[in-house]
Formats: structure tokens, sequence, C-alpha cells
């Protein structure tokens, strides 16, 4: 088994700070307030532990430490180990294909980013069945996904949905697969189908999947790329919050949302 990606590691080490990715923008507030929410709804009480899977420096590592969970982080870039360092939590450089943590060890496991970044759908489902392994029984798995058309979204609220980019995305949309050429790295976008079945492929039971940001975030990125200004606690982030919170399982709009969040639960080891 390869490890990441050589400009996987690059990008997340020299072209992009993940570390301000959920602060810097309202959409991006969204995205952290309503997995904040989620997580909170679904996860057992603290001090559970938690192994937070391709956690990057820490955003929810830190919520969930001063919430009273035991966290340990495991990341493929030294940057964003470094970074988690003050969340609190234990930090681990790795890969949530082959995890180091022993059997039947954790109460809950996040992978929160790594099936962004796992192309082939046998190294998803692996790292799915990773997280199985070191689950307890009956354990809370909580797996992030980007939507298939996140970046269709993307482009056309911020202006930049163009006859080349629109040749680029005709390829995601048909594949999933996303290589450079929109301004992110190497990355899949799952259907909503896909994401469900791989979860249930790994061995996971009673899979739940949720719209994370609803049909209202591209209104907020738009806005804020065009004007330069801040809606963050404005009234359309609100009510774009409401909206994410009334859609999250309408099976009409999941695919609205730019990430999908996928709960399930470890049953007995096979």
């Amino acid at each position: 088994m390869d490890g990441t990606a050589p400009e996987i590691i690059d990008y997340y080490t020299s072209v992009y700070d993940e570390a301000s990715r959920l602060s810097a923008r309202s959409d991006g507030r969204l995205e952290f307030l309503r997995t904040q929410e989620l997580l909170r709804r679904h996860l057992p009480a603290p001090p559970a532990g938690v192994l937070d899977v391709g956690g990057g420096p820490g955003v929810h590592a830190r919520w969930l430490v001063a919430d009273g969970y035991a966290v340990h982080l495991v990341d493929p870039v030294e940057r964003h180990l470094r970074q988690a360092e003050s969340s609190g939590c234990g930090t681990e450089l790795g890969d949530a294909r082959s995890l180091t943590a022993a059997d039947a060890n954790y109460d809950a496991v996040l992978l929160l980013g790594p099936l962004y970044h796992l192309t082939e759908r046998d190294d998803r489902v692996r790292a799915l069945r990773e997280a199985r392994r070191v689950l307890r029984p009956g354990g809370t798995l909580a797996v992030a996904a980007i939507s298939r058309h996140a970046a269709l979204l993307d482009l056309a609220a911020i202006g930049r949905l163009d006859r080349d980019a629109a040749d680029i995305l005709s390829l995601v949309l048909a594949t999933g697969r996303h290589d450079d050429r929109l301004g992110f790295t190497t990355a899949y976008f799952h259907t909503v189908g896909e994401l469900r079945s791989e979860v249930t492929e790994a061995g996971f039971a009673g899979v739940r999947i949720y719209g994370v940001e609803g049909p209202a975030w591209p209104a907020l990125k738009g806005i804020e790329v065009r004007t330069g200004e801040s809606l963050t606690g404005s009234p359309l982030a609100e009510s774009a919050l409401l909206a994410a919170r009334i859609a999250e399982s309408d099976p009409a709009l999941l695919a609205a949302s730019s990430h999908l969040l996928a709960v399930a639960q470890s049953s007995s080891q096979t």
C-alpha cells in the first residue's frame, strides 16, 4: 500500500493552510458549526475515547477535548500535527488505511478528511474497515465526504464557471475524480449512494447520512467572495444555518451540501 500522494502532502504543507479553512469565511463557519452539532448529537458521552483520523490541524479535536473527550489525532501531514499540538489531544503521524491502534480500543472514530483524498474505492473501504477494527462493538463512526456537485456549485457561486471549467467538471461529475486544475488537490467527490454503500461494505450498521451545509451555502460564499465583506453572524448566515438543519436528511437536498456526513455503528468484529 502506497502512502499519501505527494501532491496532497505538498498542498497542505506549502499551498493551503487548513487551520483557517473553517473560520476564514462564513461558509466554512457553517461547515464547522453543522459538523460540531451533528457530532455532539451522535457521539457517546465524554470522557469517551475518540480517534480523530485525518484530523488535520486539530480544529475539531480542540472543542472535543474541551467537551471532555480523550482525543488522539492521526494525520499524514507533519505541519498539521504541529498545529494540533496546542489542542490538548495526542498526535501521531499515520495513514487512515493502516492505523497503529489496537483492536476495539476506541468508543468513536472520526474520518472527517481521509475519504476526500482516497481516489480508489478499495482504499476508502480499507480506511473504513480500519476504523471498524479499532472501534469497540457498538462504537460510533462519523465519516465525511465531499459531495459530487460541490465544485459545480462553488464555481458557479463565485463566478468562475466558464467553458474550460465546465469541461473539467463534466469529468468530475461523471467519475468523482478531481485533480488540481480547479484549484484543489487530488480528491474524490462522493454521491450519497456511494458513501452509503462504502460504509455498509466496511461492515457498519445503521448508516445515516446528513447534508452538512444545506442548500444555502453557495449564496454565502458567492456574496462574500464578490463583496469581500464577512457575513458571519448576519441574518443570511443564520438563515443558511437554519436551512441546513431543516434540510439535513431530505433525500432531495442532500447533494446540495458541499459535504456529507455519514454516521454509523460498529457491530461485533467478524
